[in-house]
């Protein structure tokens, strides 16, 4: 059957669909089939293989199946295959519906025109009006050359929806090839980016422009690829393995997400046991003797939570602060956390921003935060200075003040000067705040508060011939047990109450529970001016 055949106008229902489906087979050329084999050969999987494994088995609806690009200019071929360049649907996982669109790499290089333009189009203001997640997986060159402005309208037209549907629907990238110029604004304005290891690449000007104009000789994994965007630029979320470990990742995370901002994330079910067990007895000896040895925060989040429930957002970008998903009690709750394993835990301008965009995810959608503390203090430098700590580490401040969602939160060691108010502190609204026999709250620690407070002491010490050290200890121990003391602290009613580490976790469940029907009081005004 060729393009221009035609059936007789009596032909049924069933005929005619059966003519389409020969003429798009037809359609399908050996071009095509040789370039489907040479994404193979690179690892990587066509557009429809994609959505057929992100998805629940059998689910996929494709819609805009047939239809077509429609310019003939400078050399595009009027007989390429039906579908353009992307593929649209929806479809259900883990039997929650979503919204989905692939691009296709096999056809134009994935490149967007007009029409796969308003394919996508489509899908999203579907997304948006059923009030869906939506999952976008990219493999594309960029604009269509060919058709100049229309296709970078189209991106204009994205662009725009991808903003209306902030904090309104969750929406997941998972970029599966390159994804250039103008092309990369789609996916940084989305929730969550997956990128795959040595076969995505993310950048707005390419190496040979760069080399061009700055004279810097740079490859495209180093500029763009998944690795330094995991973890130098932090654009994205998740560095995958291959493919496979991408669309897995991307089901998992969708388990923590409601559907959009006025439903509630799925609830599993979950052993809802409040007394002390020997699990939660393991948090007492997490605390080093010494507040200088660092030791791994995710030791305590996956003691508070549900067992094999933490699931680690962003963790190769910022490693000094860790975020993340959980559950307890089967509920979704966000996770923010001090990692003294890396920099001792200290805030930086990175670290701020990564906690600050997920605490607004998370209020967004309803999701509470928990809270974990042990940060002393921000880190020096003219470097952090220079580049804007005083502007950009205002965000976190911002976005936790800006908070409605149920806030708690644990102090289990250092919570030293702005530091201490910007992590979840009561004064910026968080509704219960614990802290752990082992928490030192104060303007600074021990040995810097005895060099300001007891500089004369420790001069006439030394002109007596005394142990300067010995009496800078005692005196630094001194200041830890009064001035620091978190008995101070919940004294004065700045917490809610000092607890044994063994009840955290019954603590943040109880908590949470009180704090379940919290309701969010609306803003004043058109929206805030965070500084951005």
């Amino acid at each position: 059957m060729t393009e221009d055949s035609s059936i007789p106008a009596s032909a049924s229902t069933s005929e005619r669909i059966a003519d389409l489906k020969a003429r798009y087979s037809e359609a399908v050329t050996a071009t095509e089939a040789a370039a489907q084999e040479k994404q193979h050969a690179k690892g990587k999987k066509t557009a429809r293989e994609r959505v057929e494994e992100l998805v629940d088995t059998g689910s996929f609806v494709e819609i805009d199946e047939y239809v077509r690009h429609r310019s003939q200019a400078f050399g595009m071929d009027a007989k390429r295959p039906y579908g353009d360049s992307v593929v649209t649907g929806f479809a259900t996982i883990h039997g929650r519906q979503v919204a989905v669109f692939s691009q296709d790499f096999t056809i134009f290089g994935g490149s967007l025109g007009e029409v796969a333009g308003d394919k996508i189009i489509k899908i999203m203001d579907l997304a948006l009006s059923t009030r869906v997640p939506l999952i976008g997986i990219l493999d594309s060159g960029g604009a269509r050359i060919q058709e100049g402005v229309i296709a970078l309208g189209k991106y204009g037209e994205i662009f725009k929806r991808n903003t209306r549907a902030s904090g309104v629907i969750p929406q997941i990238s998972i970029v599966c090839g390159p994804a250039a110029g103008g092309a990369v604004y789609s996916p940084a304005l989305t929730d969550f980016v997956i990128m795959v290891d040595k076969t995505s690449q993310m950048f707005v000007t390419g190496p040979d422009v760069i080399k061009a104009v700055t004279g810097e000789d740079v490859g495209m994994e180093e500029l763009g690829g998944a690795l330094t965007h995991n973890k130098t630029s932090g654009v994205a979320h998740y560095l995958a393995s291959d493919e496979s470990d991408a669309l897995d990742y991307a089901r998992v995370l969708l388990s923590y997400l409601p559907d959009n901002c006025d439903s509630g994330a799925p609830t599993y079910a979950a052993e809802s046991n409040l007394e002390i067990t020997d699990r939660d007895r393991r948090l007492n000896e997490v605390i080093p003797d010494s507040a200088s040895i660092p030791y791994d925060v995710t030791t305590i989040i996956e003691g508070v939570v549900d067992a094999g429930s933490f699931l680690e957002v962003q963790p190769l970008f910022a490693p000094n602060i860790v975020v993340g998903f959980a559950r307890v009690e089967g509920e979704s709750v966000g996770i923010i956390a001090n990692q003294p394993n890396h920099m001792a835990g200290t805030l930086n301008i990175d670290a701020g921003e990564k906690a600050a965009r997920f605490v607004r995810f998370c209020d967004a959608f309803g999701i509470p935060i928990l809270t974990l503390v042990d940060v002393p203090g921000y880190l020096p430098g003219t470097d952090q200075e220079w580049t804007g700590v005083i502007r950009r580490g205002a965000k976190l401040l911002y976005a936790y003040a800006e908070a409605s969602v149920p806030l708690v939160t644990v102090i289990t060691r250092k919570a030293y000067g702005g530091a201490y108010i910007v992590m979840g502190s009561k004064q910026l609204g968080a509704d219960l705040n614990f802290a752990w026999p082992t928490a030192e709250i104060a303007v600074m620690g021990g040995q810097g508060a005895v060099n300001i407070l007891y500089r004369g002491d420790l001069k006439k010490a030394e002109e007596a011939g005394e142990d300067v050290e010995a009496v800078r200890a005692r005196l630094a121990n001194e200041y830890t047990y009064s001035v620091a003391s978190p008995f101070l602290a919940a004294e004065r009613g700045e917490i809610d109450g000092v607890i044994e580490p063994a009840a955290t976790r019954s603590s943040i469940a109880k908590g949470l529970r009180a704090l379940k029907s919290k309701k969010a009081v609306p803003p004043e005004g058109k929206h805030g001016n965070i500084p951005l």
